[in-house]
């Protein structure tokens, strides 16, 4: 989830741990630990693109990293508040709650997290982007609220647990709707007699009303889109080749397996100029209309100064003005008007 969330999940389990005690120091340092998992970014700065994403929710968002953390953290702030109300095991049970709760969440969204690393298995429900205000803005009112609250005030207590249940509670609505949603996705498809191997659905951005479908065939993907606003049920797809016969020429690189593993096989490969493209089709498309071809994680693949195949991430449209526009395409279909 957006670092945002993950502050506001980590203030609430701070104060559910030892808010009591302490106070808004817990919130203060639970929130704190709830951003330590995501500092794994930093490895853009050291590597290339490809490995900074493998790194990606890996150890920094497992259990073995959260109790390896825990103590060294709880350790070094149980310094910082010596003879206060809490002590070293009180300090460390917050530091576990927020670092491992970081790795829980991010677990519902379509990255997933190696929650048992150093297994590469990837925990991904994909129920919930990664950012979605519904589940934030809530969570964020009842920890505001909360803080202002005496710590021995149990109005405190009850304000922050309400946060923490209706943020689970809106999870657990999501997960339902992907479960209808899915059960829409695959009789339209054999409504229309299409025949597919595997479907993954998964919401689109800032909402949990409208969901995409990527769906594998023998030569090609088929995606949709479908909201519970829709007044009817019949999806139009559209088709992307696969073309992996465009890497022939170069499936001897070490590269190519290791991108075909990070995108756990959802991958299709365009021809642009003298460059191929590497589309990621985890994440969706940069938009939800029928025209729509720009994915939101493309790698361009091309060969450095030393002769060896590397990648890069295609440069993203960043630009206010264009950004508008498709949100408000995003939410037009959102209400069930299909473009």
């Amino acid at each position: 989830m957006d670092s945002l969330t993950q502050i506001v999940l980590g203030a609430a389990v701070g104060e559910a741990a030892i808010g009591k005690k302490i106070g808004n120091k817990a919130m203060l340092w639970g929130a704190i630990a709830g951003t330590i998992p995501d500092l794994d970014v930093i490895a853009k700065l050291f590597v290339d693109p490809v490995t900074a994403n493998e790194v990606h929710r890996g150890f920094s968002h497992s259990i073995l990293f959260s109790i390896i953390m825990a103590p060294l953290l709880g350790w070094c702030v149980a310094q910082l508040y010596r003879n206060k109300e809490a002590d070293w095991k009180d300090w460390t049970k917050l530091m576990f709650l927020a670092l491992f709760t970081h790795p829980l969440l991010d677990a519902f969204t379509t990255w997933g997290t190696q929650l048992f690393w150093p297994l590469e298995y990837k925990v991904s429900f994909k129920n919930i982007f990664v950012v979605d205000p519904l589940y934030t803005i809530p969570f964020l009112l009842c920890v505001l609220t909360a803080m202002f609250y005496q710590r021995t005030n149990p109005k405190r207590k009850r304000i922050n647990t309400i946060g923490i249940l209706v943020s689970s509670f809106y999870l657990l609505i999501t997960l339902g709707m992907k479960w209808y949603t899915y059960q829409v996705f695959k009789i339209s498809l054999e409504n229309q007699h299409i025949s597919y191997k595997e479907i993954q659905i998964k919401p689109t951005p800032l909402n949990s009303l409208l969901w995409t479908a990527n769906v594998e065939t023998d030569r090609s993907f088929l995606i949709g889109h479908y909201s519970v606003f829709d007044a009817d049920k019949i999806i139009t797809f559209s088709e992307f080749q696969k073309n992996h016969q465009l890497l022939e020429p170069i499936k001897n690189s070490a590269l190519i397996p290791r991108l075909i593993n990070l995108t756990e096989g959802w991958y299709t490969i365009e021809q642009k100029k003298d460059t191929l493209l590497f589309n990621d089709l985890r994440f969706g498309q940069m938009g939800v209309g029928a025209h729509t071809n720009r994915f939101v994680f493309s790698y361009e693949l091309f060969t450095d100064t030393e002769g060896r195949l590397s990648a890069r991430e295609r440069e993203r449209e960043r630009d206010p003005e264009k950004a508008i526009p498709l949100l408000k395409t995003i939410f037009k279909r959102v209400f069930g008007n299909k473009l």
